[in-house]
């Protein structure tokens, strides 16, 4: 493949003089471009919903969500993977986000790792992917042999391959099964994929994780409802959370908190239902967990 050719690669006519303006019209030409992202996301919302329902489907199966990646990409797939347990109290297994380079790689380019199909594959494989687990590959141009190996690997084993790129009818694109191309265009800094394509991508991660994440019933309306009161802050969250979902005083909250146990979504359907702490915990667990579903015989 002409590397040239990659749309990831093109040079962008609107910031041509941008080493030559004021500071100001500088920020302009890259806030222009920035604003092109959002709607580049929106084209590819049909296949981000697909890709989410599938993801959701796996995980209630058992299975789990691997993000992996080389440079920017890589890095913005362990940063989505990072933030779900903190934000949805999830275990660490089930988003995991690998990167070529290993973790060194967050910090310090690991030059030529990205070129090595083989480690991609069993680096994946050393954190024990298997068959019912969902590979999503990121690579702004779509070619990245280290991505391209561990999906190849995923697709041996019967694994669902899902491929982010910003490059049309890409490599990536060909070798998954669902596979999602946000093209916001070429970067302002030529060829400097950490900034467009680096944008839209986190918007894309953003929605598959948080997508998967309320579909799984962690989310209720838009409340975190599976905060862990772990500090001070998170305590006071959990108590306004519990206040916003049941409409009672903060008061009541702390106590319909305490009787839950600290579980929010316990407190929450014992103070929706006037039920105790053991009916609203049967209410859960037969609603896999799911708020909604609980409030309902």
């Amino acid at each position: 493949m002409k590397l040239e050719a990659l749309l990831t690669e093109q040079a962008n006519p609107a910031s041509a003089q941008i080493d030559s303006v004021s500071t100001l019209e500088m920020l302009r030409i890259i806030n222009d471009e920035d604003k092109k992202i959002a709607l580049a996301v929106e084209a590819a919302l049909p296949q981000i919903a697909i890709a989410v329902d599938q993801i959701v489907s796996r995980m209630e199966q058992g299975g789990r969500l691997f993000y992996t990646g080389a440079g920017t990409s890589g890095r913005l797939g362990v940063l989505d993977a990072s933030e779900c347990p903190p934000t949805y109290n999830v275990s660490p297994e089930l988003v995991r986000g690998f990167i070529a380079g290993g973790d060194k790689a967050l910090r310090k380019a690991v030059e030529g790792a990205e070129d090595s199909r083989d480690l991609g594959a069993s680096e994946m494989l050393a954190l024990g992917f298997n068959s019912k687990d969902v590979l999503c590959g990121i690579a702004a141009s779509g070619r990245t042999p280290y991505v391209l190996g561990a999906v190849e690997k995923a697709k041996e084993l019967g694994a669902l391959t899902i491929g982010v790129s910003c490059s049309p009818n890409s490599k990536l694109s060909s070798a998954v099964e669902l596979p999602i191309e946000v093209l916001p265009g070429a970067e302002v800094v030529t060829g400097s994929t950490r900034m467009k394509a680096g944008t839209a991508t986190k918007l894309v991660l953003n929605m598959l994780s948080t997508g998967a994440m309320i579909r799984l019933g962690y989310i209720y309306g838009n409340l975190m409802v599976n905060v862990q009161p772990t500090n001070e802050k998170l305590v006071d969250r959990a108590i306004r959370i519990i206040v916003q979902a049941t409409n009672t005083t903060r008061d009541q909250a702390s106590e319909l908190f305490d009787a839950s146990g600290r579980t929010v979504r316990t407190a929450i359907v014992m103070g929706k239902l006037g039920i105790s702490k053991a009916q609203a915990e049967q209410r859960l667990e037969r609603a896999s967990g799911r708020i909604a579903d609980a409030l309902y015989p």
